[in-house]
């Protein structure tokens, strides 16, 4: 893994107080998104690694801003958040505001990328489904939910590694994409079913619970009777998220050879993810679970190796 401060310079970015800005992106990815961090830096190259930060950083402080209290708090954290960060995508941030290092560090990155600045619009246009949120009724609900926020959230990271950068909206690489989100996104509401359900709100669409004979007063009482048919909903929502994910794995064949380990990983640890959660099934009421350690290790050394002989060969 290259230094940090060489990944910096790498970028082009030499400006003492942007090189902090990123500097703490850098810290809280890491502190947040372990793994999605630990890929990045080992498997992209170096010159990418602070823009990475940057924009999963703002997807993560956009989703913090918009996950707590009532539909029309958020949304009014959503509409005040926007302001600023159209603010400072104009150059003209306004005094006092909060995430100001975390503003300058996505404002340099869509200078350095400016096809990113249209992928920052379009996740923000897409984030008042998220504020909205309090549930899915139907399947067709989360795949909405899945092509305007969760899609767009993926599109900041993935457009920096797209072909030609993304000139086909309905391509393949953007269809692969949706597929990947689509399972990601299904095997984290998976994962965090018991904590959502003690929120009020759970990433499992009514219908399927009703064909289940389930309830979510049942999921939030935690009521052990319920383990079995959670137990039977949990594999059904994991046959979709596979059958998504398979459909992912063309992907890495689409993007530059540089760029292949990166994609290969994140494939593979989201179905380390759902084999984890097949595991716990209906035990899932009690709380959520994540890809084992060991065995997510071994997918970035894997990786980590093949990244290092393909760079050997493009010499």
């Amino acid at each position: 893994m290259p230094r940090w401060s060489t990944a910096l310079t790498e970028a082009g970015i030499t400006d003492a107080t942007l090189r902090r800005d990123y500097d703490a992106q850098r810290k809280l990815v890491r502190r947040f998104a372990p793994q999605q961090y630990f890929a990045a830096r080992l498997l992209l190259p170096a010159w990418l690694h602070p823009s990475v930060v940057a924009v999963v950083a703002f997807m993560h402080e956009t989703d913090e801003r918009i996950d707590a209290g009532d539909p029309g708090v958020r949304r009014e954290a959503l509409s005040s958040w926007e302001r600023e960060v159209r603010a400072a995508l104009d150059g003209s941030p306004g005094p006092g505001t909060a995430g100001q290092s975390l503003l300058r560090a996505l404002a340099d990155t869509t200078r350095r990328h400016p096809h990113v600045t249209a992928r920052v619009h379009a996740f923000l246009h897409g984030a008042p489904v998220e504020a909205d949120w309090t549930g899915f009724d139907t399947e067709a609900d989360y795949q909405a939910y899945i092509d305007n926020y969760s899609l767009p959230a993926l599109m900041l990271t993935a457009s920096l590694i797209a072909p030609a950068p993304e000139a086909d909206a309905e391509g393949p690489f953007h269809q692969g994409c949706r597929a990947l989100i689509e399972a990601w996104q299904r095997a984290d509401f998976l994962a965090d079913l018991s904590e959502d359900a003690e929120r009020g709100r759970i990433g499992i669409a009514d219908e399927e619970l009703v064909r289940h004979g389930l309830t979510l007063e049942g999921l939030r009482a935690k009521a052990e009777a319920a383990m079995p048919a959670l137990g039977r909903l949990v594999s059904a929502q994991a046959d979709l998220a596979q059958a998504a994910l398979s459909t992912s794995q063309g992907l890495p064949s689409l993007v530059a050879a540089s760029y292949r380990p990166f994609l290969r990983a994140l494939i593979s640890v989201q179905d380390l993810q759902l084999q984890a959660v097949r595991r716990k099934g209906g035990s899932l009421l009690h709380g959520g679970v994540r890809p084992p350690i060991t065995a997510t290790l071994g997918v970035l050394a894997r990786q980590y190796l093949a990244a290092k002989t393909q760079q050997r060969r493009s010499r």
